[in-house]
């Protein structure tokens, strides 16, 4: 039936459900181990909250369902297109997605550290960076010794890798 049938009260809401971590079309979905747990994690805790649904009025349930149906598609299709990259398969002295990665930062002498993920494992407070992120795409395939160059708005930032490492989470 068309929709221009249906009364007004009748329609569907469609759920409104905030993207994902932005991964541009044709970029493969790379994460680590720990980041493929966490994406089933994810899936689990969405599937159990579908199932153990709490909601008084029908109306109300279809629409949870629909929200939570939603969320499962986004994040269904995130698993499936995912390709876990494993540390020991990655060449030890160079900086490559999966790495926790030690630099200065030759302006100040700051020492900072951060392991290169995937979008969805990202969270600079927990010292996790994308593999898309300027600074990641800088270090990649660096060396220890080296020196990688940032190039921001109003200056350019240099970085000295001080140590490469691959750990199992």
């Amino acid at each position: 039936m068309s929709r221009g049938f249906v009364k007004e009260g009748d329609q569907e809401e469609i759920p409104m459900v905030p993207p994902r971590a932005e991964l541009p079309p044709g970029v493969t979905n790379y994460v680590t181990r720990a980041g493929m747990d966490a994406l089933l994690a994810e899936k689990q805790v969405l599937l159990d909250e579908k199932k153990n649904l709490n909601v008084s009025g029908e109306n109300e349930r279809r629409i949870a369902v629909n929200h939570i149906n939603a969320k499962l598609q986004l994040l269904e299709n995130r698993i499936a297109d995912a390709k876990i990259v494993y540390p020991e398969e990655q060449p030890q002295n160079e900086i490559r997605f999966g790495a926790f990665v030690t630099f200065r930062i030759a302006a100040t002498g700051k020492i900072q550290s951060f392991q290169i993920v995937g979008v969805d494992e990202a969270d600079i407070s927990k010292g996790k960076i994308s593999f898309l992120s300027p600074l990641a795409k800088a270090l990649i395939n660096k060396k220890v010794g080296d020196k990688a160059l940032l190039k921001l708005a109003r200056e350019e930032r240099v970085f000295e890798i001080l140590e490469i490492a691959y750990r199992k989470p």
